[in-house]
């Protein structure tokens, strides 16, 4: 770990002047107990073994970094390589940080774990460690989410969860965020809250990035391995900003590295039609950290949209607030329109469907490399596979595929 990635957060959770704990008092215990857990499992030998086992034997880590030959060819500029999240067990990145925490769950001898989930693939790897472990497991999705991710309900609910639909608001991940936070209160004393991005209130951004940064870890070898040196770019989706962080990290203290991070622009730039947070949002509080918000001219936390149910909240991660502030993240978004158009490219090209969170990421690649010599390298986070939108990219086509 660089010296410059090492600095943040601080005791306090903040990075810069983001993080920090604004939740009711009675979390506090609970998060001082799962900081101090963690705390003493980031160091014990036998939890990394532990986790490591898990990763490799039952995840399928490490995942590939694959030349993505033909996308490179169309884009007629830089080498494209995907570093294939979309290759663990359960599809995507989320598996990675819910065996961690899950991990951490039965350290603190709690038999039940709940979740929040926008695409689903957050509920899916819950469910999973949830199961694998013998936990209860408790998955609050809003009702928009759940229509257009049937298919990752139904995984869930065959791997023992209970899928709680939320009715209320928005119907889309920041209620169902809210939901999740008030049963985390009335139950605390016997569940674990899985959070499954780099949001919340301390521990959990940093705790899962480091989760995460296996995946950024990873890509540093195998571009020593397969290159011989650093890549050029690196490119991530941010909704929270699990993905993102998670393959960032390892490369905060590389100068030499540019980092995009790609969010969701949705139909255009007016409030309540994007959910680009850190292009067009200001500094608030949101589900118990101070960040990035997307706000009404009230200072109310305002309705958001994008095709992608993974990338449709109102809000982001601290760090990732922070490195847009310290300007060592470039952040940028890509439409509705051209986020389907590049679901279409990869799957023709590369025989590859992405999920439409990661075809953000794939369209402002191909932008990028065909501005960059064939000599360079442009390495994208494939966070996820795109079984779960079908339904949707088909329904959005005029298409019936049920």
């Amino acid at each position: 770990m660089s010296e410059a990635s090492a600095a943040v957060p601080d005791a306090h959770g903040r990075f810069g002047p983001y993080g920090g704990r604004y939740v009711p008092e009675t979390l506090m215990h609970a998060l001082h107990q799962l900081a101090e857990h963690y705390e003493q499992a980031r160091t014990d030998p036998e939890f990394q073994k532990q986790l490591d086992g898990y990763l490799h034997h039952y995840v399928g880590r490490p995942t590939p970094l694959f030349f993505a030959e033909r996308l490179t060819k169309e884009a007629a500029g830089a080498r494209i390589f995907l570093k294939r999240e979309d290759l663990n067990h359960t599809g995507a990145h989320k598996i990675n940080n819910c065996i961690g925490q899950a991990l951490l769950t039965r350290r603190m001898g709690k038999p039940r774990v709940i979740a929040e989930t926008g695409a689903g693939q957050h509920g899916v790897a819950t469910a999973t460690a949830a199961a694998l472990f013998g936990m209860q497991c408790a998955v609050y999705m809003g009702e928009e989410d759940v229509r257009r991710q049937k298919l990752n309900v139904f995984k869930m609910r065959a791997m023992g969860a209970d899928v709680v639909t939320v009715k209320t608001g928005s119907r889309t991940l920041r209620d169902a965020i809210n939901e999740a936070m008030r049963d985390w209160m009335a139950s605390v004393e016997h569940t674990h809250y899985i959070i499954g991005s780099v949001v919340g209130p301390h521990p959990f951004p940093a705790m899962v990035r480091d989760f995460q940064s296996v995946i950024g870890q990873e890509t540093k070898r195998q571009c020593h391995e397969q290159i011989g040196r650093l890549p050029d770019v690196v490119i991530a989706c941010v909704g929270g900003g699990s993905n993102s962080a998670g393959i960032f990290y390892p490369f905060i203290g590389e100068r030499s590295v540019e980092l995009v991070g790609v969010e969701a622009g949705g139909r255009g730039c007016e409030t309540g039609h994007h959910a680009a947070t850190l292009s067009h949002g200001k500094p608030g509080v949101l589900h118990g950290s101070f960040s990035y918000v997307l706000q009404d001219s009230d200072g109310q936390t305002a309705d958001v949209h994008s095709v992608s149910a993974g990338l449709d909240y109102p809000g982001v991660g601290p760090e990732h607030s922070y490195w847009k502030d310290t300007r060592r993240v470039h952040y940028t978004s890509v439409s509705d329109a051209d986020a389907l158009t590049g679901f279409g490219l990869c799957s023709r090209l590369e025989g590859i469907l992405p999920a439409l969170e990661t075809a953000h990421a794939i369209v402002e690649a191909m932008r990028r490399a065909a501005k960059r010599s064939h000599e360079d390298v442009v390495v994208v986070c494939f966070s996820g596979r795109g079984d779960k939108d079908c339904f949707e990219v088909a329904r959005l086509q005029g298409e019936e595929i049920d």
